[in-house]
């Protein structure tokens, strides 16, 4: 069973940046998609970013510009640099990998945009 931790997330100040951890118990290089989602309270949990084969990076709209999806096949990790931040950043930040048709779930970290 592959597992995903997620870590990095906190309280910070509209306008600051987090930079979120998603480290797997394999390499990522064995996943062909991975990805950052998040769920702001009272709504569905939506796509921010991914990254496919090949380090080809997408991203949802409203993050275009401030959150950047990278990662380190060595270290086994995922990150999300996320900048500028907003009150509608708020939610928890869920990493997920896939392999073929497996797909796994990190258990998320809450990321809170506050003065």
């Amino acid at each position: 069973q592959v597992q995903l931790v997620e870590s990095g997330g906190g309280l910070v100040q509209p306008g600051g940046s987090l930079k979120l951890s998603c480290t797997a118990s394999i390499s990522t290089f064995l996943m062909q998609h991975m990805a950052w989602h998040r769920q702001a309270p009272g709504k569905q949990r939506e796509l921010v970013a991914s990254i496919r084969t090949g380090h080809i990076a997408n991203y949802v709209d409203s993050v275009k510009g401030r959150f950047t999806i990278s990662k380190d096949n060595a270290k086994r990790i995922l990150y999300l640099e996320m900048t500028n931040l907003d009150a509608e950043d708020t939610g928890v930040y869920y990493c997920n990998g896939r392999i073929g048709s497996d797909e796994f779930w990190g258990q998320g970290t809450q990321v809170t945009v506050s003065s």
